[in-house]
C-alpha cells in the first residue's frame, strides 16, 4: 500500500510551474491544490497570471478564485483550507499535487504554522496607507525602529512580510518572532518537494514576455475595475501597484509597466532565496517534466517499501 503524498511544485514566477504540476496530476490521475496567495482571488485573473480556462479544464485545481479580495487570507487560512481539501481528495486518491510560488503557504501546509494574535483592521489599515503613501524607504525603517530583530533576518525587499511584522509589533508591542517557536507540526502524509529554474536571463525574458502579455490582455482595465479597493491587503502587491500609481498620475503607463517588470524580476529572486533555503527541494529545469514524474514516482515507491 502506497503512502498518502503530496508532491509539492515550487519555484520563481514564470518559471512553467502549471504545466509540470498538470503533468503530475495527469500522470498520478489526481488533482491540485494551488499554493498562490493571490490567485486564489476571485476578482484578480491576468496580473495574477492565474491558470488558463484550458488548464484549468485538464485538471481540477483548488483554491483559485475561490475567494473575495474582501476576505483577510493568511498563511493560517491556506494552512486550514489546504488540509482539509487534502484530507478529502486522499479518499480517492493516493497522490495530490500542490502547486505555487508562495513558499510561506507551503511551509505551513508542510510544517505548521505559529499563532500570531489578530491585529486590529484599523491597524492594518494604518499600516497599508503609511506605506502607499511614504514606500518601501519608509516601510523598512520604521520596522528597523521598532523590530529591528525582524529586520535583521527577515526579507527586508518583501513590503508585504514587512508590514506584517509591523502590523503585530504596533498591536503587541514585541516582535513577530516572539510568536514564532518553529517547531515542526507531524504530518499524517509525506512530501516529496520539487522545484523549477532556468538560467537567469531566460527567467527574465519570460517574466518580461509575460508582462507584455497581461497588458495586451487586458491587465490596464482590470487594475483599473479595482481601483475603488485598492487600499486592500490583496492588491498590494505586483502587477496592481504600479499601475494604481500611474491611475493617480504618480508614473507614465511605460514606467508603470518597466516597474512591474522589474519588481516581478525581484520577486522571483525571493521565490528562489526561499526555495532554495529548504534542501528537501529536488530542482528541475522546465522542459523535465517527464524526469520529475520518474523522480516523483520513484521516492513514492522508496517511502512506500521503507514507511
Amino acid at each position: 500500500m502506497h503512502p498518502k503524498t503530496v508532491i509539492i511544485v515550487g519555484g520563481p514566477t514564470a518559471s512553467g510551474k502549471t504545466a509540470a504540476a498538470i503533468r503530475l496530476a495527469q500522470h498520478f490521475r489526481t488533482e491540485i491544490i494551488s499554493a498562490d496567495s493571490r490567485q486564489c482571488f476571485q476578482e484578480m485573473n491576468i496580473g495574477v497570471a492565474r491558470p488558463s480556462a484550458a488548464e484549468l479544464a485538464a485538471v481540477p485545481h483548488h483554491f483559485i478564485a475561490s475567494h473575495s479580495i474582501q476576505e483577510k487570507i493568511t498563511a493560517a487560512t491556506f494552512e486550514g483550507y489546504a488540509l482539509q481539501k487534502a484530507e478529502t481528495l486522499f479518499r480517492d486518491n493516493d497522490v495530490v499535487v500542490m502547486v505555487g510560488g508562495t513558499g510561506l503557504y507551503i511551509q505551513a501546509f508542510c510544517d505548521g504554522f505559529d499563532a500570531i494574535p489578530e491585529v486590529p483592521e484599523a491597524i492594518q489599515l494604518e499600516v497599508r496607507k503609511a506605506y502607499a503613501t511614504h514606500g518601501l524607504e519608509w516601510l523598512q525603517a520604521e520596522v528597523a525602529r521598532l523590530d529591528p530583530s525582524f529586520f535583521v533576518n527577515g526579507e527586508t525587499q518583501n513590503p508585504q512580510r514587512l508590514m506584517r511584522a509591523l502590523e503585530v509589533f504596533l498591536a503587541t508591542g514585541n516582535s513577530i518572532l516572539n510568536f514564532r517557536k518553529g517547531e515542526k507540526t507531524q504530518r499524517n502524509f509525506q512530501v516529496v518537494k520539487l522545484a523549477l529554474d532556468l538560467p537567469r536571463p531566460m527567467l527574465h525574458q519570460r517574466i518580461n514576455q509575460r508582462v507584455d502579455a497581461m497588458m495586451e490582455s487586458g491587465l490596464e482595465a482590470e487594475v483599473r475595475s479595482l481601483s475603488p479597493y485598492q487600499h486592500l491587503n490583496a492588491l498590494q502587491t505586483v502587477g496592481y501597484r504600479e499601475l494604481f500609481a500611474y491611475f493617480d498620475n504618480h508614473i507614465s503607463l511605460v514606467e508603470a509597466v518597466e516597474k512591474i517588470k522589474s519588481n516581478t524580476r525581484q520577486y522571483a529572486k525571493r521565490q528562489l532565496t526561499w526555495f532554495r533555503k529548504d534542501a528537501a527541494f529536488h530542482w528541475f529545469l522546465p522542459e523535465d517534466l517527464e524526469r520529475m514524474v520518474q523522480f516523483a514516482t520513484a521516492a513514492i515507491n522508496k517511502m512506500a517499501a521503507n514507511p
